[in-house]
């Protein structure tokens, strides 16, 4: 069957030299454009100095309104930052944990480095709630996150696909029981944004993070926030800087004037080089089309998914297409070892504890590709060779 998106591979220079570049999920391929791009920042800044700063402020609003298009979130509701972690300090450090509305709602399958910001909350009143997986970490139901939503809930951290298995969350109806508690919901986009189609103006979710090194294809220290309009006026973060004020460059002393729009959370100064190399996979994106990039994977997952049963392996990912994202993540006996050995032979994989192998086709790889790494997978079974990884030697 013909594909007409694998016309995009010849935009990504690592495919020419992999059996399988199939961990989209962690770090998606970099675009042949982005040396061109990281070229225009050095050149710029080499050639005018300090005067560069008069094109590079204008870029930190064209990127994050570039993400904003993608999410479909208005002018203004989108601002950039180096990474997750600091972003969700920053949002907490706008609440107040004192009053009798001071639960926080988290699943045990928010990735970590999320998680770690709401319990160390706890020293300043906070009381954390964790909602349980039935299925022994990998997956969660609905109903289970909206049983632990009251009148002192304060917000909802999840994440929209969960990183250990790839799992596709239904929130929505989360964000509207969230909603009739007077409850705030903060939805963890790091493992969705670029492979499944996200509207936040439908969704009505309060705030959305996420990054662009995995499926938006732009590499590290490009993340974003959307803070929906209605909301940002009522919160001003503690841990802010010159750069949430509303003239930064008036240089003010004194209390912070908050920013009307979403750089009220902005803090100190943009990383200019990471919006530089982001953008070359945003613009490739928009003009694919995440809900192309949908049809494609959920056909090349339903595809790995076969093979696996074929084989015998143990897969971690729902089945059902709307309560998967786009990685597929199978297990077996030795199957970390066999991670190694796979990436030795050229596919490039991750995988993760309870998880298994990681396998995550973007829409610039091939069946062939995804049948590969599972032929490649039966050979190594069947050679006898594999076995256990001491836990000393886990790495990345």
């Amino acid at each position: 069957m013909s594909d007409p998106l694998l016309k995009w591979r010849p935009h990504f220079p690592i495919l020419e030299s992999k059996a399988g570049y199939l961990i989209n999920n962690s770090l998606g391929a970099m675009p042949k454009k982005t040396y061109e791009r990281l070229k225009e920042y050095a050149d710029l800044w080499s050639r005018d100095g300090v005067m560069a700063w008069h094109r590079w402020l204008p870029m930190v609003q064209e990127t994050a309104d570039m993400v904003g298009g993608i999410i479909n979130a208005p002018q203004g509701t989108v601002m950039m930052h180096q990474n997750v972690s600091t972003l969700t300090s920053i949002f907490i450090s706008a609440l107040d944990f004192k009053g009798p509305r001071n639960k926080v709602v988290l699943s045990e399958l928010n990735f970590p480095s999320v998680a770690y910001n709401w319990f160390a909350q706890k020293r300043n009143g906070a009381r954390v709630e964790v909602v349980k997986s039935r299925d022994g970490g990998l997956n969660l139901e609905t109903e289970d996150i909206l049983k632990a939503i009251d009148d002192s809930t304060l917000v909802v951290q999840l994440d929209l696909v969960l990183f250990r298995s790839s799992g596709l969350v239904d929130v929505k109806p989360v964000i509207e029981k969230a909603h009739q508690h007077g409850a705030m919901v903060m939805l963890d986009c790091y493992q969705a944004t670029g492979a499944v189609p996200i509207d936040v103006q439908a969704l009505n979710v309060d705030f959305l993070t996420g990054g662009s090194v995995k499926w938006l294809c732009g590499g590290a220290g490009a993340c974003y926030l959307y803070a929906r309009a209605d909301r940002l006026a009522k919160l001003q973060p503690a841990n802010t800087g010159w750069f949430s004020d509303k003239k930064p460059f008036d240089f003010r002393f004194g209390d912070v004037d908050y920013a009307e729009d979403a750089h009220r959370f902005m803090g100190g100064s943009p990383a200019v080089p990471a919006l530089y190399a982001a953008q070359s996979g945003y613009e490739i994106v928009r003009e694919v089309g995440v809900a192309a990039i949908r049809e494609k994977s959920l056909r090349l997952t339903t595809m790995l998914m076969s093979l696996a049963d074929a084989q015998g392996l143990k897969v971690n990912t729902p089945r059902e297409p709307h309560r998967r994202g786009n990685t597929v993540c199978v297990d077996f006996e030795h199957s970390e070892d066999c991670s190694r050995k796979l990436i030795e032979s050229g596919f490039v994989i991750d995988w993760r504890p309870n998880g298994g192998i990681r396998i995550s086709p973007h829409f610039y790889n091939s069946e062939e590709e995804c049948r590969a790494i599972m032929a490649r997978i039966a050979e190594l079974r069947a050679s006898g060779t594999l076995q256990a990884v001491p836990a000393g030697e886990r790495g990345h």
